[in-house]
């Protein structure tokens, strides 16, 4: 009778552990399951399409460097195309589009610059089951297309005010009696001038009598005409800060404050500081950051997180990161602490909506214009 008890006894053990592993591994497989569905994060597949050449250490290394910190971290996969940027250049840029949007192989094709809309509007009608994203650029709305801006007026005031303050600052070396301070724009569009709007406001709220000599390149890949500019502005006009919004035309413009002797330079999109040679890094006060590699990183993490832009402009501003400026650095080590507290003001100003930039962009008045001649040294 023992005997059989046991025995039962054990069979009944043998069932429920039997019946328990059958449990477990079913359950075990549906947590599997979930954990893999969950932890799955799609990677994209990006083109990265440059109307001109990296290397520009301004606008569009910054692009660059944000797409590489995404791959980086495993978000996308990405292909960088140089269609190049000279005039020459720009019969490439239709082709380029029409060759990556046709292959169907990208999750999302990204260009930038006010050169590009008119290019992509006609890619973006003919492939509406393609996502693009173009940056610095506000001129169509396509429901395929998400549309980045940044509030570069903001970011030009920042500059002015620190720009009109540090041109008064004789203690400082290199710093003349004169309050000029010079900008040399790619070209003179409403962009450029978002910019110089704010440049010139900032710096009349540092000084009500400052100067600013104003000129284009009408390129973005002409240093050497930017020097020529930057040299006349320097030896001519007797400015001592220059601001450089030209992409790679820009750096002549370093270039010329640094072979004269007579002048500082400003940097544009990125820390510029960072990416010159040891002698033009040491006469960049600062940079105006639009940062754009951010705000890339800030696009797909909306798109992760279902939040997609696409058919929409997005300005981005101070409170989103999108534009700053460098306070570090030669910055640090230069600027004497009142003209820090103006800067400190300005960025709590702008950060608060206390004080508001007005825009080039969309505006159709000649109020800018009017106001770069009332400035001209």
């Amino acid at each position: 009778m023992k005997k059989l008890l046991s025995m039962l006894l054990a069979s009944a053990l043998a069932v429920s552990m039997l019946a328990g592993c059958g449990s477990t591994n079913e359950a075990n497989t549906g947590a599997d399951n979930g954990d893999a569905t969950q932890s799955e994060t799609k990677v994209y597949k990006v083109c990265n399409l440059v109307n001109g050449t990296l290397g520009d250490k301004s606008f569009f290394d910054s692009a660059e460097a944000g797409l590489n910190k995404l791959q980086e971290d495993g978000r996308i996969e990405y292909n960088t195309i140089e269609m190049g940027g000279t005039t020459e250049d720009q019969a490439k840029w239709q082709s380029t589009l029409d060759e990556v949007s046709r292959s169907g192989e990208y999750d999302l094709i990204v260009c930038g610059t006010y050169q590009m809309p008119d290019y992509l509007k006609n890619v973006a009608e003919q492939f509406p089951d393609q996502k693009y994203l173009i940056y610095d650029d506000t001129t169509y709305e396509l429901p395929n297309v998400a549309n980045l801006s940044y509030a570069q007026n903001d970011l030009g005031y920042l500059v002015g005010v620190y720009a009109g303050a540090m041109t008064t600052e004789t203690s400082v070396e290199g710093i003349n009696e004169d309050a000029v301070i010079g900008f040399v724009g790619g070209v003179d569009s409403p962009v450029i001038n978002d910019f110089l709007y704010g440049l010139i406001l900032g710096a009349q709220s540092s000084n009500p009598d400052i100067k600013i000599d104003t000129r284009y390149v009408n390129s973005y890949v002409d240093p050497a005409k930017a020097k020529e500019l930057a040299e006349s502005m320097i030896n001519d006009k007797h400015c001592d800060i220059i601001w450089g919004v030209a992409g790679n035309s820009g750096n002549g413009a370093a270039e010329a404050a640094l072979e004269t002797g007579k002048a500082y330079f400003i940097g544009v999109d990125s820390d510029q500081e960072l990416t010159f040679s040891p002698e033009l890094a040491a006469i960049t006060l600062t940079s105006g950051l639009k940062n754009i590699g951010n705000s890339l990183v800030w696009f797909f993490d909306e798109w992760d997180a279902g939040k997609e832009h696409f058919g929409e402009h997005t300005l981005l501003g101070m409170k989103e990161g999108g534009i700053g400026m460098v306070t570090d650095k030669n910055y640090d080590s230069k600027t004497p602490d009142a003209v820090k507290e103006k800067v400190n003001a300005a960025i709590e100003g702008i950060s608060s909506g206390d004080i508001v930039v007005p825009t080039a962009i969309g505006n159709e008045t000649d109020e800018v214009q009017q106001l770069r001649e009332s400035v001209k040294p």
